[in-house]
């Protein structure tokens, strides 16, 4: 039985790396185990960890679901001083989608639900109302 998932990226320089993911999350760490290893739960039971050491190539995007990817892309834009991304839409495809590279190549993507109200349900369905991160 599966009930959890972690997913890792590494950083060279993990004090400039934290405070990165720190400001892409929009929070501090959740959990600090020990130096040069930080994580965030992303939703319950699923895990960023982001650790100290040599950046796997070619891997991800790891992708996050948002509510408002532009404003989202508008504030990593601004924030983080990334490049403009584009944000893809196919007329098959129930979601809009963007992918970016953090400083050291890791792959990230944001998408956001066309449909608000079955972004809703998927919310519901994964987030337990006390959910602090909401």
């Amino acid at each position: 039985m599966i009930f959890e998932m972690t997913v890792q990226v590494r950083v060279h320089d993990f004090t400039r790396g934290s405070n990165w993911y720190q400001t892409f999350l929009n929070r501090t760490p959740d959990f600090i185990p020990h130096d040069g290893f930080a994580e965030w739960e992303i939703i319950p039971g699923c895990w960023l960890q982001v650790a100290e050491g040599t950046p796997s190539e070619k891997s991800g995007p790891i992708r996050i679901g948002v509510s408002d990817i532009e404003g989202e892309r508008e504030r990593l834009v601004r924030i983080l001083e990334i490049d403009k991304f584009k944000i893809h839409q196919r007329e098959e495809v129930p979601v809009k989608w963007g992918t970016l590279s953090d400083p050291w190549g890791n792959l990230l993507g944001l998408f956001e639900y066309i449909d608000k109200k079955e972004e809703k349900q998927r919310i519901n369905a994964l987030l337990p109302t006390s959910n602090p991160h909401k």
